[in-house]
């Protein structure tokens, strides 16, 4: 690095056009994302439910690879000494499993562009997201039996939910590469596209979805991801509530009288 040049950082951040575009930018280690980097995005994805101008996020990726995994170098130290038992599990739940959760509770839609590789934790993430658009190259990989590990990051609770749970198993057993076009047919991805159409495809979805009913999207997010978690009647008092506060929205109101004065709704995300 020349003399007096700033460092790169490992996470990329931009708002444009009500989009918070968050960039994994480790390529060299093929994006494995370390602590810093996911204490990084957890609180960008914070502040982006807290602020009235982001409407939508895209989480995308620099290089090769979206995601490789973990990259546990930097990680909190777990104390001197023998580890006694306790230790994994926190470190999991304030790590992995509080990576993922910060994409599912996101209060704007989340959009993975998914660039290249995503492995491990990287699959989680951009199976957490809640519409996922894939380079044709792109693959996904259930790693962890092959490093002699269970699937963590939500990962046993995300796959049944999105492809059932003998599919989930299959992949979580032998971890194989799933390449883009079959984890479409399988239901894990929305849209594949050439490489180099990846970033115009997600502009256009996230810009798209910016220009939406955010709260009423916020709302029918938290239906969706809580839907298969509760019985009929809970789904359905969720449903009323939801309703009622979506009403109370500025944008509810313009999209009623959009539709009595026969003409395009003009939403403000409010």
């Amino acid at each position: 690095m020349p003399i007096g040049a700033l460092p790169v950082p490992d996470v990329l951040h931009s708002v444009e056009n009500g989009v918070s575009w968050i960039t994994l930018n480790r390529p060299e280690a093929m994006n494995a994302v370390t602590w810093d980097q996911r204490e990084r995005i957890v609180a960008l994805l914070a502040e982006a439910s807290a602020d009235a101008a982001v409407r939508c996020v895209v989480i995308t990726a620099t290089g090769r690879g979206f995601c490789a995994g973990a990259d546990l170098r930097g990680a909190p130290a777990g104390g001197e000494g023998e580890r006694v038992a306790g230790d994994v599990s926190r470190m999991i739940r304030r790590g992995a499993q509080r990576f993922v959760t910060a994409v599912l509770d996101c209060e704007k839609p989340v959009v993975a562009a998914v660039n290249g590789t995503a492995a491990g934790i990287g699959a989680h993430l951009a199976f957490a997201c809640d519409l996922v658009i894939a380079a044709e190259g792109a693959r996904f990989v259930e790693v962890f039996a092959r490093r002699g590990l269970v699937p963590d990051g939500g990962g046993a609770y995300l796959l049944p939910r999105l492809i059932g749970p003998q599919r989930a198993k299959e992949l979580m057993f032998f971890g194989d590469a799933v390449p883009a076009a079959e984890a479409r047919e399988m239901g894990l991805v929305n849209r594949v596209v050439p490489a180099d159409e990846l970033a115009k495809t997600a502009r256009a979805w996230a810009e798209r979805l910016a220009q939406g009913p955010t709260r009423a999207l916020a709302l029918t997010k938290q239906l969706v991801n809580a839907s298969l978690d509760v019985d009929r009647a809970t789904a359905l008092a969720a449903e009323a509530v939801a309703q009622e506060l979506n009403m109370t929205t500025r944008d509810a109101q313009e999209g009623v009288a959009s539709f009595v004065e026969r003409r395009e709704a003009r939403y403000e995300g409010r």
